[in-house]
């Protein structure tokens, strides 16, 4: 028998559950397709020297350099913009446990002591004073359970619990958007700290060749080959030289701090790890692959734009159901007793059952202004979904042509400098063969120091451009975190 009676209220539970779920109101959520075609610019073939393709999710480790890897993972460990976007999460996730708690029974337990000294001048004393046995001291004490519980009939606390979900999977997005963001952001900070170490090397390189010059210069004077105008020229050119490497540490400074704050720490604490001067590290192989499509299932920023689209549908039958009475349940147990010899006793037990209706017949309009306000919040939800999909495509199709137009203009360059190089060399050879004047030394110098700082700042541009094409690709996310994916959250690889 007693049997019986549980599969009869398992039974009745579940006719309940599948009648409520029936009862949802409000729009049903269809993620919006991105018809995309396939990106205009594309990953040429690698350089022979060029790594291969790393992992998407920890792409730092195909440039083959250490102490870049070292710092990456330092940040990704310190970073406190990264530890904000992770409290984040965990406070959709508490918002999302708190809300589905409303679908829930809520019971206390409680227990109350009250004391009394009645006054004779009171209404009930004036009148109870005068009775047999009137006491005007007098206590009770209450002890029981109590519970109340609002049927969800129309659904509207589930599309409450359904958007507070999809807002922890939004909030997952954003944080693996951080993370892949303040990893490109310190890659780029190294690369710039690499890029100013080779510049001031060149630099220190024309400096010296600048004395030199200068001295070559002083020995013809001695010789009366030279006078006192070209003197002149060739210390002007060694100050100009000179005149660069203050700007070029100011950068180097600036960069250093970046990556110390990027890594959470204060300005200074890691600049002597970065003291020894590298050379800039050669890009990986890129994958060159890549559809719009896997993009945007990838991209962090396309992933919880399309959450919070979802969240807002959701929000609207959450609106709609105010349209809809609302019932709840409650009830109490317990004991209560003027002593506590008889509190625990047959006597003293009591119940209380009740139930509550309450529907919003004439509110002015203020369910039609909370639908509105819902159905507005979606169409901006939307826009704001297209928009992410189309600026991820241009990240993409942008720094896809930034890496292409870049290596080109290096490949430019070293021939430029080799050139300028022999041009130098051979103008020096020149003049101290009394050939040809000071002046087309120094023009040829000067050329050649520009070419070279150029191809020093290109070189890391190209590396730059590379890790920028990794993030707009989505580096950093784990490619299983789908946004057809809406049973569970996106997920970081590890």
């Amino acid at each position: 028998m007693t049997r019986n009676l549980k599969i009869m209220g398992l039974s009745g539970m579940l006719l309940l559950s599948t009648a409520l779920a029936a009862c949802t109101v409000g729009p049903d959520y269809t993620a919006p397709k991105a018809e995309m075609v396939p990106f205009h610019n594309t990953i040429g073939a690698p350089a022979p020297l060029a790594r291969p393709t790393p992992p998407l999710d920890r792409w730092w480790t195909g440039f083959d350099d250490p102490m870049l890897a070292e710092v990456v993972q330092r940040a990704l460990n310190q970073n406190l913009t990264l530890d904000a976007a992770i409290a984040r999460v965990t406070q959709a996730r508490a918002a999302a446990a708190s809300a589905d708690a409303q679908l829930l029974p809520t019971a206390d337990i409680n227990a109350t002591a009250t004391y009394e000294h009645q006054s004779l001048r009171s209404a009930v004393g004036s009148v109870s004073s005068g009775s047999p046995g009137f006491r005007r001291d007098g206590h009770e004490l209450a002890v029981g359970p109590s519970a109340s519980w609002e049927l969800d009939l129309f659904g509207g606390l589930r599309r409450e619990a359904t958007a507070a979900g999809e807002e922890v999977q939004a909030a997952d997005a954003e944080q693996a958007g951080t993370r892949v963001t303040v990893a490109a952001d310190t890659a780029d900070a190294y690369l710039q700290v690499r890029a100013y170490q080779a510049r001031l090397a060149v630099a220190a390189n024309q400096i010296a060749t600048d004395e030199h010059l200068l001295d070559l210069v002083r020995n013809r004077q001695a010789s009366g080959a030279a006078t006192d105008r070209e003197i002149a020229q060739a210390e002007a050119l060694l100050k100009q030289a000179r005149a660069t490497v203050p700007q070029l540490r100011f950068g180097l400074e600036q960069q250093l701090n970046r990556l110390d704050v990027l890594m959470g720490a204060q300005p200074g604490t890691y600049a002597h790890d970065l003291a020894v001067a590298r050379a800039i590290p050669a890009i990986p192989a890129l994958p060159g692959d890549q559809r719009p499509v896997e993009v945007l299932r990838r991209r962090p920023d396309v992933i919880a734009a399309e959450r919070h689209l979802a969240s807002s549908n959701e929000r609207i039958g959450a609106a709609i159901s105010d349209y809809y009475p609302k019932i709840s349940l409650s009830g109490a147990l317990g004991v209560d007793s003027v002593s506590t010899n008889h509190l625990f006793t047959s006597s003293a037990f009591q119940a209380l059952g009740g139930g509550a209706l309450r529907w919003r017949l004439f509110d002015f309009g203020k369910v039609d202004a909370e639908v509105a306000l819902a159905k507005g919040a979606n169409a901006e939800a939307l826009a704001v979904y297209r928009q992410a999909v189309l600026r991820a495509a241009q990240d993409v199709e942008d720094l896809l042509a930034a890496l292409a137009t870049t290596q080109d203009h290096v490949t430019e360059l070293q021939g430029e400098v080799a050139a300028l190089i022999r041009a130098r060399d051979l103008a020096q050879q020149a003049y101290q063969a009394g050939s040809i004047t000071l002046t087309d030394v120094l023009d040829a110098d000067r050329q050649l120091l520009t070419a070279q700082d150029e191809l020093d700042v290109n070189r890391a541009g190209v590396a730059r451009a590379a890790v920028g094409v990794f993030r707009a690709l989505g580096g950093g996310w784990d490619p299983q975190g789908r946004v057809e994916d809406h049973d569970h959250s996106p997920s970081m690889a590890p």
